[in-house]
């Protein structure tokens, strides 16, 4: 490691003497070998996790949970902000003009990757200013009905959209959510047709869904687990090759004769694009 003129050996002495040469340099580069990476004293201060959709669903649900695990496990607290609307993009143009330092997260579910579809002129690039962290679950989706819908499996659901197109109301969270086309993808291959009713979340949807205002949603299994287990609501069928282990004696739409109906949604979490390597393989990791 030391140099040495041509021709000359670099006897033991020499190679002690460039040692010692090095290691008094350190202290004045630091970033020649000792460097610290932002990702050492991260986080030094509070995380906030943007939520594209209002209170109540699964999205906030579930970001709540891994909050909580992140909070204990990194030392410092991970706390939730709201900022829906515009299928969710608000909440992700938000992110994306954060500082890129690793202290502004975003929930992203399915909306994210179905925006650019929906949206031409979008306030962020989705693939420059949005960093991906990990994906964080994969669940099916329920049809679920209100109580006093005499349809109760898919064939029946099928059959009364088809004999009577628009009667039915089918709420979602937003047009163009993952929701809105889970149902569009039902009728369109059924040939059935119902009534869209959206809504600015699961939240503000539930309670017309339990009440009868609304007829059918489809719901993530978070969002209809306590109102199946009270006795709300019923489950037509989910929309995955596996049943819940959350609601068991639930049948998928494929058990009961429809098949081709496999739509699952998930959750994930990233941040700002331009957020140092380091910060995010430990948010990932």
């Amino acid at each position: 490691m030391c140099n040495t003129y041509e021709g000359s050996p670099a006897g033991p002495g020499s190679r002690r003497l460039g040692v010692l040469v090095l290691a008094s340099l350190v202290p004045l580069a630091p970033g020649l070998s000792l460097a610290q990476s932002p990702a050492d004293s991260y986080p030094a201060k509070p995380v906030t996790i943007i939520i594209p959709v209002t209170p109540g669903g699964s999205v906030d649900t579930e970001s709540r949970l891994y909050g909580q695990k992140l909070s204990e496990s990194m030392g410092k607290s991970f706390v939730l902000d709201y900022k829906p609307g515009a299928g969710t993009t608000l909440g992700a143009a938000h992110v994306a003009k954060a500082a890129p330092d690793g202290y502004t997260l975003l929930a992203v579910s399915t909306g994210f990757v179905i925006a650019p579809s929906f949206y031409k002129n979008l306030p962020y690039d989705p693939e420059k200013d949005i960093a991906p962290i990990s994906q964080m679950t994969s669940r099916p989706t329920a049809m679920a009905a209100t109580m006093s819908l005499p349809i109760n499996t898919p064939a029946e659901y099928i059959a009364y959209t088809r004999a009577n197109p628009g009667k039915l109301n089918l709420g979602t969270t937003g047009v163009g959510g993952s929701l809105h086309l889970a149902g569009l993808w039902l009728d369109s291959s059924s040939g059935g047709k119902v009534t869209y009713i959206h809504y600015k979340g699961t939240g503000s949807m539930m309670s017309d869904l339990i009440a009868g205002r609304v007829h059918v949603a489809p719901l993530t299994i978070p969002a209809a687990l306590p109102h199946v287990r009270a006795g709300k609501l019923k489950i037509i069928g989910l929309s995955t090759g596996w049943r819940s282990p959350a609601l068991p004696d639930a049948p998928t739409f494929a058990e009961q004769g429809a098949t081709g109906y496999d739509y699952s949604g998930w959750l994930g979490f990233a941040t700002t694009g331009g957020t140092h390597a380091s910060i995010v393989n430990k948010l990932r990791a």
